[in-house]
């Protein structure tokens, strides 16, 4: 069936609904179809513009109007503050049982909802989908004395005022990342130099100038200063490697001899109060959206890994993530 025909979804309802405070749905769980959307859709990105949630709110967006999945309007806005959090109360406390309104989120924000103590968790939303998964990179600059990922922990763990490692927010995944780091080299996870970064573009002209020894960021994120010869990767976080920008498969952390695989993953949920309907019709829209050419042209495009999984499993691993980071920052000392 050509996707224009099929832009106004229905839903299916008898889907085993999640408990309530997950997702919203009502106790019966059946109900009439939704049909889906029927105004327009509005997609928060809880950052300051040009930064991954944003890039990815926007490729949804471009996704769902550029693939011919909806007639409807499709704006994007942003919302920026406290690694999410500000975006995450705003969905959660204004925008409560409209479907039209949606977020995008990650990983990034569950240390947000740890680190900044948030009264609002991500256990109050309605899970949709996760849609990619991104590998962290450690690079340090083109002149470093740091040749090896091995060198760099050597020196953190003899002597952590040495080292003074910059990444995105506190809380967020590059802080997780070199806790984690400090902790499979057998060092102490607190006494790390960390120094966290409200975007990208500062902490890249942080370590260019010497005020920091490395950076942990997403792969995307320093592909163009290392093809640029400006900095050099010392490893990825995933299980295998991947171009960051030199042109070839990079070391991977795992390589180095650290028990350590971490990645940047990405999804979007939904207020809180939706019936099963409407969770049902939003959950059908972005199915479709990912089986879309245009989403794996974008995918593509973009060098994100697919990462998908909708409804139930969406909300099953959102669970679980929230268990395991807020166990790692309690580990590093960032959770109480």
């Amino acid at each position: 069936m050509p996707a224009m025909t099929r832009r106004r979804l229905v839903a299916l309802v008898g889907a085993t609904a999640l408990t309530a405070v997950t997702t919203g749905c009502n106790a019966e769980g059946s109900g009439p179809a939704a049909e889906y959307p029927t105004g327009t859709i509005q997609i928060m990105a809880p950052a300051a513009a040009g930064g991954g949630w944003d890039l990815t709110a926007r490729s949804i967006q471009q996704g769902l109007t550029e693939g011919g999945l909806v007639e409807e309007t499709v704006e994007v806005y942003n919302v920026e503050g406290a690694a999410g959090t500000l975006g995450l109360s705003q969905l959660v406390t204004k925008n409560s049982g409209d479907a039209h309104q949606l977020m995008v989120t990650g990983l990034v924000m569950i240390g947000g909802v740890v680190t900044n103590a948030s009264d609002v968790t991500l256990e109050m939303v309605t899970p949709i989908a996760t849609l990619t998964a991104e590998q962290e990179v450690v690079v340090v600059p083109a002149d470093s004395e740091y040749e090896t990922l091995e060198d760099l922990m050597a020196a953190a763990v003899s002597d952590p005022e040495s080292v003074t490692w910059g990444g995105g927010s506190a809380g967020g995944t590059d802080q997780i990342l070199v806790g984690m780091l400090a902790q499979a080299a057998g060092a102490d996870p607190q006494a790390m130099k960390y120094i966290p970064y409200s975007g990208g573009g500062e902490s890249k002209a942080a370590l260019l100038s010497g005020d920091l020894t490395a950076a942990v960021s997403g792969v995307s994120e320093y592909k163009d200063l290392v093809a640029a010869g400006d900095v050099r990767v010392l490893a990825t976080s995933g299980a295998e490697g991947v171009d960051a920008g030199e042109g070839k498969p990079s070391p991977t952390i795992m390589e180095a001899g650290f028990d350590v695989e971490l990645m940047n993953w990405r999804g979007i949920v939904a207020p809180p109060g939706l019936s099963d309907a409407d969770r049902d019709a939003v959950i059908a829209l972005i199915d479709e959206l990912h089986a879309s050419d245009e989403w794996q042209r974008i995918l593509e495009q973009q060098g994100w890994d697919d990462f998908y999984k909708s409804g139930d499993d969406a909300a099953a691993y959102f669970a679980s993530e929230n268990e395991r980071i807020t166990e790692v920052l309690r580990e590093i000392g960032l959770a109480a």
